[in-house]
């Protein structure tokens, strides 16, 4: 056992001086030792005492062994590098983790195609384990299926996992119809400061749920005698607040109207799935939709959800950043027009194909392909508003891309109280972002990248806008504890990698 752990540290090690672009020679002169003191090291030939690897690691700018814990995951990233070829965007994230809670509705088996494989839909498919709901991989694990059970154990519910993703909340439309009183755990998620479940109780109140939070739950009653009388008009128009309004929806018996409605492309999925199960749904992409409900939904289906313009949004920042030419194929062009209107007028380089559907019958795709381009700041601030335009979850991306832009560009993200100020994370690696107030940054441009070691943001997008400046940064970055990538991106590292970018995943021991 010993010799295996001196063999994986001596791995870790050659790794970190490889990445680094040190000979042994190199190493052993920083340590004071001898070259074949440091090759016996890397091949777990001699015994190495904590002090030593504690040295290593400060030679080499890298954390190589934690101890007492479990390590995280964490990325090693060459920059400099252009990307090449072609790449595929997945299926979208957000209308995955909205079709396993809208599986709830249905008392027969749900098969959901080429479903994102990332943290988030582990967590909620730990939920709906521990639930009593039987989940398998199926079709070489490309598929997921899902079949519930008789009654849901919801006192058995693992709330470690729940905690931990905030699309919980959206079991609140499915099981108001299932059960009288329920308890579920607060939602988590991303660190984006206060976000009030108001919205969603404003809408919910009128299909009878009442909430109360007490320890660290929601207790939810359920008032049979109440139904929705007059149409429900979304005092925000949210994602998943228009997602519980439709789950709630979609087992009322009889027709809901649902006003300022978000019909953007997790919306617009969950509608085409829910018209699967049975349900009409009149006004898809839309602010007002008109649900006629089927109480009782008992049927095998089979749904392929679209892919994700998110991620698109990504892999073209990833282009634009590392200066690069590269094919993005699958995009979901209808959720990505104003981004890409944003970015003619900033002078890129693209052409798409002809337009054609996913695989649900009903999203148009396109293949974008970006080539290098001289840009130059927006004359106009870049802020995000509802669907159709430019999608809250793509404004972090123009961070990146305006850092390499010249001249200044002013980004006013309204919709979150933190997010704007993990942008400034880019300041490590280069960038001249000055935060105005937690909404808005200014970004000056172009930026001359370098390499650094840090920590992930506890924010999705901004933590992958991160990774990407770290891509186009000549030198080794580390970006540390990147679990907070994975709950939104599915093998992005690797992905990234088959494209032209060197990127290793390593975990402390």
């Amino acid at each position: 056992m010993a010799d295996d752990y001196l063999v994986r540290i001596g791995k870790l090690i050659r790794d970190a001086r490889q990445h680094r672009g040190w000979t042994q020679t190199q190493l052993a002169e920083a340590l004071g030792t001898s070259q074949s003191a440091v090759n016996r090291i890397e091949r777990g030939n001699q015994n190495i005492s904590l002090e030593m690897i504690a040295r290593i690691g400060e030679a080499l700018d890298s954390e190589i062994v934690s101890l007492g814990y479990a390590g995280p995951m964490h990325l090693r990233v060459v920059g400099g590098r252009r990307l090449s070829g072609a790449i595929d965007v997945k299926t979208s994230k957000n209308a995955c983790v909205a079709l396993l809670c809208a599986s709830l509705l249905n008392k027969g088996r749900t098969v959901l195609r080429r479903v994102a494989r990332i943290e988030e839909v582990y967590r909620l498919l730990e939920v709906l384990n521990s639930i009593g709901v039987r989940t398998r991989w199926i079709n070489d694990g490309v598929d997921l299926e899902l079949v519930p059970p008789a009654e849901l154990e919801m006192t058995a519910i693992d709330a470690e996992a729940a905690v931990r993703t905030r699309s919980i909340i959206m079991f609140l439309g499915p099981l108001l119809h299932r059960m009288d009183q329920f308890k579920l755990p607060y939602a988590g998620g991303c660190d984006l400061g206060t976000r009030t479940i108001e919205p969603h109780m404003i809408a919910l109140r009128r299909f009878g749920l009442q909430i109360a939070a007490t320890e660290n739950q929601y207790h939810a009653q359920v008032d049979r005698t109440v139904r929705p009388d007059r149409p429900i008009v979304l005092t925000e128009r949210g994602d998943t607040v228009t997602e519980n309004a439709l789950l709630a929806a979609a087992r009322h018996d009889g027709v809901t109207v649902i006003r300022n409605a978000s019909s953007n492309y997790m919306v617009q999925d969950l509608c085409f799935f829910l018209e699967a199960l049975g349900v009409k749904v009149e006004g898809i992409g839309t602010t007002t939709l008109t649900v006629h409900g089927v109480p009782n939904i008992d049927v095998d289906v089979d749904y392929s959800p679209s892919e994700d313009p998110v991620e698109a949004m990504s892999l073209l920042a990833a282009a634009v950043v590392t200066e690069s030419e590269l094919t993005v194929r699958r995009v979901p062009i209808e959720f990505l027009e104003i981004e890409l209107a944003v970015l003619e007028e900033m002078g890129l380089d693209h052409d798409r194909s002809p337009e054609y559907f996913a695989d649900n019958g009903r999203t148009r795709l396109v293949d974008l392909t970006v080539r290098p381009s001289k840009l130059e700041a927006p004359i106009d601030k870049i802020h995000p508003m509802p669907f159709p335009g430019l999608n809250i979850d793509n404004v972090p991306f123009f961070a990146a891309i305006a850092a390499v832009a010249s001249g200044q560009t002013l980004i006013h993200d309204w919709v979150y109280d933190n997010r704007a100020i993990y942008l400034t994370d880019l300041n490590r690696l280069g960038g001249r972002l000055q935060l105005l107030d937690p909404h808005r940054v200014l970004v000056e441009g172009p930026t001359r990248w370098r390499a650094a070691e840090m920590m992930c943001p506890p924010a999705l997008r901004p933590a992958v806008v991160v990774l990407l400046a770290m891509m186009a940064a000549e030198g080794t970055s580390v970006l540390r504890n990147v679990y907070v990538i994975n709950r939104g991106y599915e093998d992005l590292a690797e992905r990234l990698n088959s494209v032209g970018a060197q990127i290793e995943i390593f975990r402390d021991i």
